[in-house]
């Protein structure tokens, strides 16, 4: 049963009745309640109306694909970041060949290679002010070695704790909430 129609019969309104409270047309009703998707005015308009949140108006729809991930693969190509820490483009490029070679172009691979990528371009930015920041502020001159091994030991932290969690759990520990590939 669509959405709508559960919505519009629980306050016994006809389709009529509704289109007349809300200012949307009757075709525009009939047409949701036959399975189009509400959207842009006519979704804001019927959510304030019927006192709910617009998702609850658009229809669940079914993963169109589902992604098969192969966990081991996954791990390995995390794993292949490792080769790249000291030479940063390697960190990224050795996975994203992999993954690419390997057809394994999923959620979990792309926020790998997205980590690496990341966490290269904020290394390289903090080591090249570092000399910056040693000047302006009279710290230590060991500033930059000291930033390098820094990141070295992020990045293997992050590395081998994210491959720990595709073992156990199956996921990524550390992640983020977009993908920059």
């Amino acid at each position: 049963m669509n959405k709508l129609l559960k919505y519009r019969e629980n306050l016994n309104l006809t389709q009529e009745e509704l289109a007349e409270k809300t200012g949307i047309s009757t075709r525009t009703i009939q047409r949701i309640e036959k399975g189009t998707e509400p959207k842009g005015h006519t979704l804001k308009v019927l959510a304030k109306f019927l006192e709910i949140n617009e998702n609850d108006l658009k229809e669940d729809k079914p993963e169109s694909k589902t992604e098969t991930i192969n966990y081991q693969l996954a791990k390995h190509i995390n794993l292949s970041s490792i080769l790249g820490v000291i030479f940063p483009p390697i960190n990224i490029l050795l996975p994203w060949f992999i993954m690419k070679s390997k057809n394994q172009v999923n959620a979990i691979t792309k926020q790998i290679v997205s980590i690496q990528i990341l966490y290269t371009i904020i290394a390289l930015v903090c080591i090249l002010l570092s000399p910056f920041i040693s000047k302006w502020f009279g710290i230590t001159k060991q500033l930059t070695l000291i930033l390098l091994i820094a990141s070295v030991v992020i990045d293997i932290f992050i590395i081998i704790r994210n491959t720990i969690e595709l073992d156990k759990n199956q996921k990524l520990l550390i992640k983020f909430n977009f993908s920059i590939i």
